[in-house]
């Protein structure tokens, strides 16, 4: 399939070829047909599959008609970062249609988006607290809505902005056309989109695993032996560019300075820098200025760089999904790529929650000639693996169900 056969406008043909597109990937092609015929679309896929341009292009596609500086679609996302990242997408991709977008978020001064809405725009990409915010102040008016994007739901709803989303909605006329795109679905979610959603198209490609085009490796080490690890990891491995992750600020902030004192283009992404900061980082790592950046799971999503060649998580993530959304950001558009996994003895339920995940069991490996000191990488995680090893939880459902379905015992006295 090519984009060719959707039928769109050529100025948008023409910046999708100028951007770099070859070919729709599966979400592409099955959510761009139904977004243009106007169904609401519930979409599944793994992270960097494709998503922001696959309701993108139809949405600059329906937006062509209509009333030119009138606001017509709002794109809710969790974080600053994927707010940018949609909104850079919208730009390319609308280029020459005469088309307007706004990333609106907090961080920054309201005075620069309150300017350009009063410009006009069609397409908002908002982060939810600061677009209630601007409708508090009446900066923003929400009432020609005509598509509602909830990019990255699974994350949002991680990020406690449900509430924040059901009172957005209230806020938009219901004859509406809403779209959904995620890359898990926890219950939350289910629960919200059965409200909001009318006779959705559900779409899912693939299983809500890591994207097959990445390697898995895991690194048994003491919390104390990380950093030299690290060290001695990049001096042995040739890589590209390369994200390490962290679960703390301190640490990703400490990481990131030693780094560049060893020689290192190497820069910190967390949540306490300001956004102006945070978005030189993200500029710096794209465009070559830094070859490593090491962040908080504030970045796990809205890093859109093709030619991540590894991903390292240097704290363990906490959770399976957390593991999906860090690792895609290697192995994107067809490429490959390669997530090694840093792991201390205290970390085994984790490992475990992530091979069940992925559906098999992860590569271990130790660094050639690291000393290790008195730990034994190879006695870390050796317990049996078991693709079908089923949870406590259903372990405690199927004994209830035996004996839901027992026959009670008669007792006679004697």
């Amino acid at each position: 399939m090519t984009f060719k056969q959707f039928s769109l406008d050529k100025r948008i043909m023409d910046a999708i070829k100028a951007s770099g597109y070859t070919a729709p990937t599966p979400i592409q092609s099955r959510s761009i047909p139904k977004i243009l015929k106007g169904h609401d679309v519930m979409g599944l896929a793994q992270t960097g599959t494709g998503k922001t341009a696959a309701f993108t292009i139809p949405i600059l596609q329906n937006l062509l008609t209509g009333q030119n500086r009138q606001l017509r679609a709002l794109i809710l996302a969790p974080t600053r970062e994927l707010a940018e990242q949609i909104h850079l997408t919208s730009v390319s991709l609308g280029k020459g249609t005469g088309l307007r977008s706004i990333a609106i978020y907090g961080g920054v001064s309201k005075n620069s988006q309150v300017s350009k809405l009063r410009k006009g725009v069609n397409i908002a990409i908002a982060c939810p607290g600061r677009l209630l915010d601007l409708v508090g102040d009446k900066h923003i008016d929400l009432s020609h809505i005509k598509i509602l994007v909830l990019d990255e739901a699974d994350r949002m709803c991680d990020m406690g902005f449900i509430p924040d989303i059901r009172r957005i909605i209230k806020l938009l006329p219901t004859q509406r056309q809403t779209l959904c795109f995620a890359a898990t679905m926890p219950d939350d979610i289910k629960n919200l989109t059965n409200k909001i959603l009318k006779e959705p198209v559900r779409i899912q490609v693939g299983k809500m695993a890591p994207t097959k085009s990445v390697a898995h490796t895991l690194y048994p080490v003491p919390q104390a032996l990380k950093k030299s690890l690290l060290f001695a990891m990049l001096k042995q491995t040739p890589t590209g560019r390369l994200l390490i992750f962290t679960r703390t600020k301190y640490r990703a902030r400490n990481l990131a300075r030693d780094l560049a004192k060893r020689g290192y283009r190497a820069e910190a992404l967390q949540g306490n820098m300001s956004q102006n900061k945070r978005q030189r980082a993200i500029d710096g790592f794209r465009g070559n200025k830094y070859d490593i950046l090491v962040a908080t799971d504030v970045a796990s999503r809205g890093i859109d760089v093709v030619d991540i060649s590894h991903v390292i998580n240097y704290d363990i993530p906490d959770s399976s999904e957390t593991y999906t959304h860090r690792i895609g950001r290697t192995g994107r558009a067809n490429k490959t790529g390669e997530a090694f996994t840093f792991a201390s003895t205290e970390d085994t339920r984790l490992v475990r929650e992530i091979e069940q995940a992925l559906g098999s069991p992860i590569e271990r490996r130790t660094l050639q000639d690291f000393k290790y000191g008195n730990f034994v990488p190879e006695k870390q995680f050796q317990g049996k693996y078991s693709k079908q090893k089923p949870s406590a939880l259903s372990r405690r459902r199927r004994r209830k169900r035996r004996t839901r379905h027992k026959p009670k015992k008669t007792h006679t006295r004697s």
